[in-house]
């Protein structure tokens, strides 16, 4: 593991000897950090063919809303609870803070199409904004317990080149923080648009359990 002000880093897979060829960039969810899905790296059981290095960035402290105003790790605002306003201005940020990551695991020598980005409640919709929106051709991007942000924005503002990308969507069927119906309301936007989602839904609220950890791994399988 490699840690720094900023993030927290942990390679999988057969890294014996040699560097990763691909990468997953995972988010945190609001009031967490990058250590929070870090234990998870070993149980998804990816095989030795893969060499992965797992990103998980530390999102900067600021005032939330729906948090009193007080000051937390969030990549974003959130006004409220299940929709309405949005923080277009934290939301872009966020987007072009991903992108230096990208281009940052791009200049050590990871190709677009062997990145993935990743993300758990507001984490999982940055990934997913930027994911869509990004010029090359990623790997596919996974967004856990999570909304489409700005999404009726999202027409105009994709990229064609990542028009097909590889989607995993999972959440909770008793979510209590982001409705099961709003997550499945933007799958159906991300449907209609052509994208090929992966839906998965479990028997959990706003959290991740291990049959939903089998499923990220087998997935990771697949697209890297």
């Amino acid at each position: 593991m490699n840690e720094s002000s900023q993030m927290v880093e942990v390679e999988a897979g057969n890294t014996l000897g040699k560097s990763p060829d691909a990468a997953v960039i995972w988010m945190h969810g609001l009031g967490a950090d990058g250590h929070d899905f870090e234990p998870i790296v070993p149980a998804l059981n990816l095989p030795s063919r893969l060499a992965v290095r797992f990103v998980f960035p530390h999102a900067q402290v600021r005032p939330v809303t729906i948090n009193n105003g007080m000051s937390m790790r969030a990549w974003y605002d959130i006004f409220s609870l299940g929709g309405g306003r949005e923080d277009e201005a934290g939301l872009r940020a966020t987007q072009q803070h991903i992108e230096s990551l990208i281009a940052r695991e791009r200049a050590r020598g990871i190709v677009a199409n062997r990145i993935v980005l990743a993300g758990f409640s507001q984490g999982g919709a940055v990934a997913l904004m930027t994911a869509l929106r990004h010029p090359e051709r990623l790997a596919g991007v996974m967004a856990l317990s999570t909304y489409l942000p700005l999404a009726g924005k999202l027409a105009t503002e994709r990229q064609l080149v990542n028009a097909d990308l590889p989607v995993f969507m999972a959440h909770g069927k008793s979510d209590e923080i982001i409705s099961i119906d709003r997550a499945a309301s933007s799958r159906d936007v991300l449907l209609a648009l052509g994208y090929p989602v992966e839906w998965n839904s479990y028997a959990m609220g706003h959290a991740v359990c291990p049959q939903e950890i089998a499923d990220i791994g087998a997935w990771l399988n697949r697209v890297l």
